[in-house]
């Protein structure tokens, strides 16, 4: 007789059915795992073994088999150890042969019995809802699964013994509650930030729109402390950003105790970083940076020092929203729709651009160049607002620290991003709540100019050489100071300011 548990394999962030097939039958003494499982996967016998020994039962001296079906799809993970580990349970009754039917099934086993936390519980119980059906899983990710919808039974047991006597009926475990985060410590303020009122104001900007900023200039300056306080601007994740965000985060094992928040992702990954890391891939194709930052920031400091091929691999996500890894045995899609902050110095003394400073290697024109020539232009042509931040001088340090801080911008902020989610839930585009995601062909619709703007983005448009991106990434940004100002049209005014951001970028590209 065939014992069938349900679980699941994880394809990015979908959670595919998978039919835990356990048969003992008489024939030589073996333990065998097939369906194209990993080397963690046909581990899992001894570790069933070993917890069940702890637990006092004893396999019996038969010959095991589990399939892993559909055979042909890669099973990767540890979660398998728990449904195998209950099919030959069922197999040799020490549980109802019956009590596994409508559960899906995940979990490490401890060679003590003891259920330890996998990633990747949060899609698969929204998997089990999508089949009707419950969910068994380690007590550590009980918190996470209750996410997935009130009305799924989940079942969430320290242990083999205790699973056991809940099925017996002289044990019964509680449903687990959803967790939150607590807060930790309080985001970095821009009350911080003596001077660079231009570069807050811009700052601003990024937060309301969703743009993607790059600041340039000398070494402490104070571009990183900018960057890093951008979290303490950004309104809260909504519910179903929240759930993109954390389906991610339950995929790559960064849940604490199945807990959730509502912050917006931060990443800023070092600039020794590989592709792989930045975008995703590896072995078991996980999620990168990028992909990590989804809804949130990805900061990148030292941007000229990243590999040219890692950033230029950025261009697409930036595009579409999304990564597609593709490899010989992997096809998997990650949601990756984030906001690119980028920071960097003008050459590599960092002091080409200050009055009176001469290079000692070459001129301060041809050292600037050499240096910005990593970054490609097409990678720049997707980069809303650049700016110049000037060194802060003693008159600015030495001054009290500004009445304006992070909460005075976040309220701004949250006015302008909340008529941006009006403005598109009335077109009903779904997934479009910041202008910076707006598709070029509602751009005409929203973003329009009057007259006076519109002769202005035409005339600076061919004096600038804009490319159709550029173009369309002026209005977005015009879109988005009209809605900081509360203004239903896109102004002169408006497209003035977002030109001027891009200057900058223009004359790196010739440099």
């Amino acid at each position: 007789m065939v014992m069938r548990v349900s679980t699941v394999a994880f394809e990015g962030i979908e959670a595919r059915a998978v039919d835990v097939q356990v048969q003992i039958s008489s024939g030589t003494v073996a333990f065998t795992i097939v369906g194209l499982p990993d080397k963690a996967v046909a581990e899992s016998r001894e570790r069933v073994r070993s917890a069940l020994i702890a637990s006092g039962l004893a396999l019996p001296a038969k010959r095991i088999t589990v399939n892993l079906a559909p055979a042909d799809l890669p099973k990767e993970g540890s979660h398998y150890d728990l449904p195998i580990a209950l099919g030959v349970m069922a197999a040799i009754d020490a549980i109802p042969g019956d009590a596994l039917n409508g559960f899906t099934v995940l979990g490490e086993l401890a060679l003590d019995g003891s259920i330890t936390s996998v990633a990747g519980v949060l899609p698969a119980a929204m998997a089990a809802v999508e089949r009707q059906h419950g969910l068994i899983c380690p007590e550590a990710c009980g918190s996470e699964a209750a996410w997935a919808s009130s009305e799924l039974d989940i079942l969430a047991p320290r242990s083999l013994i205790q699973l056991a006597n809940h099925f017996k009926g002289t044990q019964v475990m509680s449903r687990p509650e959803p967790a939150i985060m607590p807060s930790s410590n309080a985001l970095p303020d821009l009350r911080d930030i003596k001077g660079q009122e231009s570069a807050k104001r811009t700052l601003e900007i990024a937060a309301a729109g969703g743009h993607n900023l790059i600041m340039s200039g000398p070494p402490g300056a104070g571009k990183s402390m900018l960057a890093q306080r951008l979290p303490s601007i950004l309104p809260p994740l909504s519910p179903r950003e929240l759930l993109e965000v954390s389906m991610i985060q339950s995929v790559a094992g960064l849940l604490a105790n199945g807990a959730l928040s509502n912050r917006r992702p931060f990443r800023a990954p070092h600039h020794s970083a590989s592709m792989a890391a930045l975008v995703g891939g590896g072995l078991n194709a996980r999620p990168g940076e990028a992909s990590l930052a989804h809804h949130g920031v990805l900061f990148l400091d030292e941007l000229p020092e990243f590999q040219p091929q890692v950033l230029d691999s950025l261009r697409q996500p930036l595009e579409t929203g999304e990564i597609l890894i593709a490899r010989a045995n992997h096809r998997v899609t990650y949601p990756s729709r984030f906001q690119l902050i980028a920071a960097m110095n003008p050459c590599r003394c960092g002091q080409g651009t200050e009055p009176g400073y001469v290079c000692r290697r070459q001129p301060n024109e041809r050292c600037i160049a050499q240096y910005q020539a990593r970054l490609s232009g097409p990678l720049l042509d997707r980069i809303d607002l650049a700016i110049e931040v000037p060194a802060v001088t003693a008159a600015d340090l030495i001054l009290p620290p500004p009445e304006e801080g992070s909460a005075q911008v976040a309220a701004r902020v949250a006015a302008a991003r909340n008529l941006q989610e009006k403005r598109y839930a009335l077109l009903a585009e779904r997934g479009i709540t910041t202008n910076a995601a707006c598709p070029p062909a509602l751009l005409e619709e929203v973003a329009q100019p009057d007259s006076d703007g519109l002769s202005l983005i035409r005339d600076a448009a061919n004096a600038m050489r804009l490319s159709a991106r550029g173009f369309h990434r002026v209005l977005k940004v015009g879109r988005t100071l009209a809605d900081l100002d509360g203004e239903e049209r896109v102004r002169r005014i408006h497209v003035a300011e977002a030109l001027s951001y891009r200057a900058h970028t223009d004359r790196r590209s010739a440099a």
